[in-house]
């Protein structure tokens, strides 16, 4: 019988809602020193349609046409079944993934860059700041402030901005402005710099830089856009999983048994694994995993808190497993999940049982990697092969039970941008890094006081 490699949709398959997991989960609200705040208070930050959507509890949300006809320059993505890794396990288990490659960007990320550009320039936003770690978000921004004309602005952590040169130079070519942060442009870059001018920045500075760009616009033409966390953008990401399901029924497959995708901030993770949560609380056994390095385990050795989600403290406080806002993490090469918070909704997901973290090591990630691009061709972004270390550790252990499971996760991007990692992994250079438990308590103690979620 003739192997079916990859399942496809027509345009027309596509979803035409996204799925909204705040309508089954609660999560504690926004807080500031006079409690919860209001939808109006970030009115100056983001564009009040996508504020809406932050705040809406409604399960399901129309995806506006003129979204659905930018996403169809690269969706639907393919969803592959991995025969080769699956052989070289030597498992019984059946391995799909959805590639999520194949975006002009090279990732995930567009599938909220789109959207928020969209409803940006529908409010009559001219200008749009970030902050990138890798630099897939500044990517996915760039491309798409592009398409709709808005200007672009990206504040990339530096180590980062030094490390991974041509995702600048993507950015730059879809016309943004890309920085390294922290910098002289912000109040926030230059407070950090003083303190600490060789400092390798974060995602937490970056944030705070890129708010702060945004906020003291006095023209009012400049809003913040931000890659992962919040509640709308994980949303926008659900299609990655409402396709995967119409794609594993037309695989023949009743069910899957274990959904894996990475986490930094969580939104490759909750795009692919939120519709299947939908599942598992209505009753599915499922088996959901978020995997994250052992150098930045927020959901496996941080507290569930109150936090901000910024350095400078410019956001409000936000109820998540947090590593403290003031966590410089260390310069591993999977950037995109260096984030010392992680997102609400994943965060009280992992807080109710529904979702299984891990924390890996670079090492077995990297080897992981490998692996995968020997047999399955791609070569993964070093925060992909965190999702593929974990799908091979689920393969052998059905390999050990002699379980036919099927397992999905996330390819969330490539990694042909980020081969300094791969050199460094090849020729020795790597170490494993497991942070300590006694940086973590230390980072924690400035929001001891802060009130519990």
């Amino acid at each position: 019988m003739k192997k079916i490699r990859k399942i496809l949709l027509n345009e027309s398959d596509m979803p035409r809602q996204w799925y909204n997991l705040a309508a089954d989960i609660k999560v504690p609200p926004f807080m500031s020193p006079n409690g919860p705040v209001p939808e109006e208070a970030w009115a100056p930050v983001f564009p009040m349609n996508l504020v809406e959507q932050e705040y809406s509890t409604q399960r399901w949300i129309d995806i506006p046409e003129g979204i659905l006809e930018l996403l169809t320059k690269w969706r639907p993505s393919p969803l592959h079944r991995a025969y080769e890794l699956e052989q070289a396990i030597g498992t019984p288990a059946r391995i799909y993934y959805k590639n999520e490659s194949l975006s002009p960007a090279g990732s995930h990320k567009p599938n909220t860059a789109v959207a928020q550009a969209w409803y940006n320039k529908e409010f009559g936003i001219t200008r749009l700041s970030t902050e990138t770690g890798a630099g897939q978000w500044g990517s996915a921004l760039a491309f798409a402030c592009s398409l709709v004309g808005l200007e672009c602005k990206v504040f990339m952590v530096r180590i980062s901005f030094d490390q991974k040169p041509y995702r600048k130079l993507m950015m730059q070519t879809w016309g943004a402005t890309c920085v390294a942060s922290p910098s002289k442009e912000t109040q926030a870059g230059r407070n950090i710099l003083e303190k600490t001018p060789d400092t390798p920045g974060s995602l937490g500075i970056a944030i705070s830089e890129a708010i702060e760009a945004a906020v003291t616009d006095t023209t009012g033409n400049t809003r913040y856009s931000l890659g992962s966390v919040l509640n709308h953008v994980m949303m926008h990401q659900t299609i990655i999983g409402l396709e995967a399901k119409k794609q594993l029924k037309i695989a023949g497959e009743n069910k899957a048994d274990v959904i894996i995708g990475c986490a930094g901030g969580g939104s490759n993770f909750a795009g692919l694994a939120f519709p299947f949560v939908l599942d598992k609380i209505n009753g599915a056994q499922i088996d959901i995993i978020p995997v994250e390095p052992a150098s930045c385990p927020t959901l496996t050795k941080g507290p569930y808190v109150y936090d901000h989600g910024d350095t400078a403290k410019m956001t409000p406080l936000v109820a998540m497993y947090s590593l403290g806002h003031s966590f410089v993490p260390a310069p591993i090469h999977a950037g995109g999940l260096r984030y010392h918070g992680m997102a609400p909704l994943v965060s009280k997901a992992t807080k109710e049982g529904l979702l299984s973290p891990l924390a890996l090591h670079q090492l077995e990630s990297y080897e992981a990697g490998i692996l995968f691009a020997k047999t399955e061709g791609i070569i993964p972004a070093p925060e992909t092969t965190h999702a593929i270390a974990a799908v091979i550790r689920e393969a052998k252990k059905a390999k050990e039970e002699g379980k036919q499971k099927v397992i999905l996760f996330n390819f969330s991007g490539h990694g042909l941008l980020d081969l300094t990692g791969y050199d460094r992994f090849l020729t020795g250079q790597l170490e494993n890094y497991e942070l300590p438990d006694d940086v973590i308590a230390e980072n924690l103690k400035e929001i001891a006081g802060y009130p519990k979620p």
